[in-house]
């Protein structure tokens, strides 16, 4: 049987870049562990940064289209409870279409540092 493929949800945008650059490193901690452990793992926060130096917008009206098309691939989703997970809004819009997919939806306790 095949592993299932995992989409990572975490937080992202924030007003203070600090928290930002947080986000990504701890997006990218979490799906480094998840793939050593043997996980097929999809995390649009790990590719999110890099493409906004190459001009791609970080705001979830440009994602949303993007989240859908990967989600609907994907087996279940994971959501890395970083600090903000609950307010953010790209988190409650992709939790909302795991939903309407009909996707699981498990979630990883996380600490971030913040301010």
């Amino acid at each position: 049987m095949e592993a299932a493929v995992i989409y990572l949800a975490s937080p992202y945008s924030h007003r203070n870049s600090k928290v930002r650059e947080e986000r990504f490193q701890a997006a990218c901690q979490a799906t480094a562990n998840l793939v050593r452990a043997g996980h097929a793992v999809f995390a649009p926060i790990v590719l999110g940064p890099p493409l906004e130096r190459c001009g791609i917008p970080s705001d979830w009206t440009f994602w949303q289209a993007l989240a859908r098309k990967y989600l609907a691939r994907c087996d279940e989703m994971l959501v890395l409870q970083l600090d903000g997970w609950r307010e953010s809004e790209g988190v409650q819009a992709e939790l909302a279409l795991a939903a309407e997919l009909g996707k699981r939806v498990h979630y990883l306790d996380a600490e971030t540092p913040h301010d």
